[in-house]
């Protein structure tokens, strides 16, 4: 595989099916080396080596919103063994604890299950990328260190039991932000008294990211693969957000970095909100905010941007 140009400039996103095995910044470097941008490349939300599915990555611009998809709602699918607990929560640890998990009963799990829902407290795992002192918990832990952490409140909206195949399950979880997939998985053995651990970590949904809709890495490295048509434009990490219309001179002002009144918008927003803006052609010029205060749209992201957008209100 040979780097492109360097004259090639991508603003967008990349929807990647990460495989096992590698991490999310290896998955960074092969992207480089595929688009031949050296800099402004990011991933939207590390996945462990063990994990596979989607992982958005952001070119160009689109590094600028990498906090909408970070900041989003997550879908996995994860695998947990009953019975057996390791040092980093996952089946590349070392063994803890066996215990035998023959009595615990998918009901169990049910019931068991109700404790992990909603807002909850979360202890991160050493084996974690936080840092402590200014030292990595992991390689903390690597040294047999271990220390205090604080709980951390995380938001699972939804934990569904999909399959019960003891000693083994699998859960369907919906959450927030730092969520730690091991962790709830170790949790749940330690409330069931018999230990547990992931086996297997699939990301299912980012955002608006979907697994179904992802590209292989060999895909993309594959000669001839019209990249340029695989890049989501930028605003699609924001379709979640509501739109407008402005027209010449307020896109002028936004991109010197004044505020524009819009007098035709039909409701008023709440203090601060943010909204997709666009040219009656369908050019993306970015987000801006309300402020109250003034009756004002701020310029929040303005973006240097001349194609249509695919995503632009009709």
């Amino acid at each position: 595989m040979s780097l492109m140009p360097i004259k090639y400039q991508f603003n967008g996103f990349l929807n990647i099916s990460k495989p096992t095995n590698i991490t999310s910044m290896e998955v960074v470097r092969r992207v480089k080396l595929l688009t031949g941008m050296r800099k402004r490349v990011g991933h939207g939300g590390t996945l462990d080596p063990l994990a596979n599915g989607v992982l958005p990555i952001c070119l160009g611009q689109a590094t600028r919103l990498m906090e909408y998809i970070i900041n989003g709602s997550k879908r996995y699918s994860m695998r947990i063994r009953l019975g057996i607990s390791t040092t980093t929560y996952d089946s590349e640890g070392e063994v803890l604890s066996k215990k035998s998990a023959t009595h615990i009963t998918s009901r169990d799990v049910e019931e068991t299950l109700d404790a992990f829902r909603g807002e909850i407290l979360q202890v991160p795992p050493m084996y974690s990328a936080l840092k402590q002192n200014g030292q990595r918990l992991y390689n903390l832990a690597r040294k047999g260190i271990t220390v205090e952490r604080n709980p951390r409140k995380v938001n699972v909206t939804s934990l569904k039991l999909a399959r019960f195949e003891p000693p083994d399950l699998t859960l369907d979880v919906d959450c927030g932000r730092g969520l730690y997939l091991r962790s709830l998985g170790h949790d749940l053995g330690q409330a069931l008294g018999c230990g547990a651990h992931i086996t297997k970590l699939t990301r299912i949904r980012s955002g608006p990211f979907l697994l179904k809709d992802a590209q292989t890495l060999n895909q993309l490295e594959t000669p001839n693969n019209g990249l340029e048509k695989t890049i989501l434009h930028p605003d699609f990490a924001l379709n979640h957000l509501k739109s407008l219309l402005v027209g010449d001179l307020e896109r002028k002002l936004l991109q010197n970095g004044a505020p524009i009144r819009l007098m035709d918008i039909m409701d008023t927003p709440p203090h601060l909100e943010s909204r997709r803006a666009y040219t009656p052609k369908g050019v993306f010029i970015g987000l801006i905010r309300f402020h109250r205060s003034d009756g004002e749209w701020h310029p929040h992201k303005i973006f240097e941007l001349d194609a249509h957008s695919p995503y632009a209100p009709v």
